[in-house]
């Protein structure tokens, strides 16, 4: 398993963030880009913090999981 880039060596400034028409204050401020093949999960409120950085699979996984409901659980917090 290749091990995942730290997340302060990406260049940001170049990313093109997509945020969830979701967000919208309140704590729920989250957007994503693509950088070098990973996919990136930041705070679009604190732009300043680092993103988490995920492999396309990863970010696959967690999709289809949502999808499918799995994570459905979490709307309950």
């Amino acid at each position: 398993m290749t091990k995942k880039p730290d997340p302060s060596s990406f260049d940001l400034t170049s990313v093109d963030w997509t945020v969830s028409k979701y967000s919208g204050g309140g704590g729920n401020c989250v957007r994503v880009g693509v950088k070098n093949g990973y996919v990136l999960i930041a705070d679009s409120q604190n732009p300043d913090r680092l993103p988490h950085v995920f492999t396309p699979g990863e970010a696959k996984a967690f999709l289809l999981g949502a999808k499918d409901t799995d994570f459905d659980f979490l709307l309950d917090l």
